[in-house]
């Protein structure tokens, strides 16, 4: 197999894996991607999932790469209010929710660890538009904000709450009070509830 008919055939798909391979060309050497990841050409991100090392200073090819190694997912919680500007600090990980169970993944590209929410939290997510023809799956502020109540529990108080950090400017462009509550009603969590109520009375939001 010549790498560079390869590597024609994949390359603007950003990420493989060894299963679309095959399908490509039966027979396929899987081998082949053993010896490639070891000459640096392509870069693993888990068993059986792939990139190309050009990709490896892409902006944001963290976020598009988390949804493509554990499906379904998108990307919350620290990751997403940071990169909204809703905290200030950067985020050493990439944080997912999916409904599949609790998962870590480490790579060259950083860590991704993917949280367990039930079914019935796993909307309310954005397509971003990314590269060509490709987007990204990205809770929006409001919806990040929930899961990182519901998965944090412990963000109970307006002590906790404060500690977050979250820019009050942005929170009141961005966040819609009135579209959290829908979610809640949605959600129909009292615990949940009371938490998100709390944190729109601490910065205001109506």
């Amino acid at each position: 197999m010549n790498y560079q008919d390869f590597r024609e055939a994949f390359f603007n798909q950003i990420s493989f894996t060894n299963n679309q391979v095959e399908a490509w060309h039966p027979g396929f050497d899987k081998n082949n991607l053993g010896r490639w990841v070891k000459k640096g050409y392509i870069i693993k991100l888990r068993n059986g999932y792939y990139t190309f090392k050009e990709y490896m200073d892409t902006q944001n090819i963290n976020l598009y790469l988390a949804n493509r190694i554990y499906r379904p997912s998108y990307v919350s919680l620290h990751t997403a209010l940071a990169f909204h500007g809703l905290i200030p600090e950067s985020i050493s990980q990439t944080t997912c929710v999916s409904t599949l169970k609790t998962a870590r993944f480490s790579n060259n590209f950083g860590t991704f660890s993917y949280k367990n929410v039930k079914p019935q939290l796993f909307f309310a997510y954005e397509q971003l538009p990314y590269l060509e023809n490709k987007s990204i799956l990205i809770a929006p502020p409001g919806k990040a904000l929930i899961d990182l109540l519901y998965l944090y529990p412990f963000y109970n108080s307006k002590a906790e709450l404060i500690n977050l950090r979250l820019d009050e400017d942005i929170m009141d462009e961005t966040v819609n009070a009135n579209q959290i509550l829908s979610y809640l009603d949605i959600i129909k969590n009292k615990a949940l509830e009371k938490r998100i109520k709390l944190l729109l009375n601490i910065y205001n939001l109506h």
